[in-house]
């Protein structure tokens, strides 16, 4: 096992492997900017390094800081959680090159898979379907040509990054030439490289992800499906797993489809092959991120599997510790994404003061958050503060516990989106488990 792991990340997703590591037995060492001296990972952590102030750029992706907070207190390795440095294959090599083991797959599998169009290749190999398009970086006359053999409406997207960045939807042949410029140009903004490619525009698929973990020997598990079709501006709302939209058929089909695709690239560690599902559950890849996910906790509810334990123990070199036959489908779970944002005032974000907290409980409910009465929201990072989780024997059980919590949770001084939740608890298609990824957009527009 390893013997001392640094957490290059914050907030919710450093508890979560700081915990890991105390029920291990591993000792860990928290990282930490200037806004988050009395943060929960700094106090829970078996030690502490502060790395810069507090804009991300000077602490929190300043990979000389974390290396050198690695090399001062002796750890042999880091878990970057997600978001900050979980996708840069630069920081995953530059730990390696430290000595450290990183808890995640290799810099070559990051660079690899992150690469949509790579990526896109790699499952065309594998056998796995994806979404008609072009392949490598596409230029304004390349993706017009291939627009008009596929047909509108298509979608340019960024080659690299993700979070919704470097998207456009194109309607019509005029449009593309600035969709792709524009596209482009936020791509190398966000990400530092502004290649861009094309795909067909299914319109309003289901988002299926499916969890995958590799030993990069070529063994590959899954853990089931999530659906993440619940999403404003392409950021998720609230996942469910497993999806209430696909059949057994097709779940057996998808689940294999991502095993082929990591098989194929000789994955290590966890990672997420995303799909978009149409209304005949024809699917499509279209990424895979190369990282654990914000919502492995309802993977782990109804498997049973601490994942962030499997990263662990993988990365210290001690392979899979379960076959596929040994991870059971159980019950339903939901997880709802509390952000600190005012879902009345265009989700403006509301940082400040948490005056006062009460956290649902009871059986079957998880809150995984580092928010404490009397805590500093800081303006500089993510807006959310906390993740709902609840298991359900079935989804009907799922869906009531989740609106009996979300009643009883309470965050106090800030604004949140619980309000949002206890909405979605209202609405028939949400209930119904018919929605795909325009429904949220769609139901927001109408207001009320």
């Amino acid at each position: 096992m390893l013997k001392k792991v640094l957490v290059a990340n914050r907030g919710e997703i450093a508890l979560r492997v700081i915990r890991a590591c105390r029920e291990l037995g591993v000792p860990s060492v928290a990282v930490y900017s200037g806004a988050d001296e009395e943060a929960l990972h700094v106090r829970l952590a078996d030690e502490a390094v502060h790395i810069g102030p507090p804009k991300a750029q000077k602490s929190y992706l300043n990979i000389e800081a974390i290396l050198e907070a690695a090399k001062e207190t002796g750890a042999d390795a880091v878990h970057p959680g997600y978001g900050f440095l979980a996708e840069n294959a630069g920081f995953a090599a530059a730990c390696s090159g430290a000595g450290l083991a990183f808890v995640g797959p290799s810099a070559e599998a990051i660079e690899k898979m992150g690469d949509k169009s790579a990526a896109r290749r790699i499952a065309r190999e594998a056998g796995v379907p994806i979404v008609p398009g072009t392949e490598g970086n596409a230029s304004p006359a390349e993706a017009l040509e291939r627009a008009e053999e596929i047909g509108f409406p298509v979608m340019v997207k960024a080659a690299a990054g993700g979070g919704g960045r470097g998207i456009r939807v194109v309607e019509s042949a005029g449009e593309l030439e600035e969709a792709v410029r524009a596209a482009s140009r936020e791509a190398a903004a966000a990400f530092g490289e502004g290649s861009v490619y094309l795909e067909k525009f299914l319109v309003d698929p289901r988002h299926v992800e499916v969890q995958v973990m590799g030993d990069g020997e070529g063994n590959v598990v899954h853990f089931y499906e999530r659906e993440c079709s619940m999403q404003r501006r392409r950021q998720k709302i609230l996942e469910e797993a497993p999806s209430p939209g696909i059949s057994p058929a097709t779940r057996e089909a998808i689940t294999a489809a991502a095993v082929r695709l990591a098989e194929e690239a000789s994955y290590a560690n966890a990672g997420t092959a995303e799909f978009l599902v149409d209304q005949d559950e024809s699917f499509y890849f279209i990424e895979m991120n190369t990282r654990i996910q914000v919502e492995h906790p309802i993977t782990e509810e109804i498997t049973g599997v601490d994942l962030v334990k499997e990263q662990l123990k993988v990365a210290a070199g001690e392979g899979l510790s379960l076959k596929q036959d040994e991870i059971p489908l159980s019950g339903h779970a939901i997880e709802f994404r509390i952000n600190a944002e005012d879902p009345e005032n265009n989700f403006f974000p509301s940082p400040g003061e948490v005056t006062g907290v009460e956290v649902p409980g009871g059986p079957g409910v998880r809150v995984d958050t580092a928010v404490f009465a009397g805590y500093q929201i800081p303006p500089f990072y993510d807006s959310m503060v906390s993740k709902l989780v609840v298991r359900g024997a079935d989804r009907h059980e799922a869906l009531a516990r989740g609106g009996r919590a979300l009643e009883e949770y309470r965050l106090e001084g800030i604004k949140t989106t619980i309000p949002l939740h206890l909405r979605l608890l209202r609405e028939e298609a949400f209930l119904s488990g018919r929605y795909g990824t325009g429904y949220l957009e769609k139901l927001l527009s109408k207001g009320g």
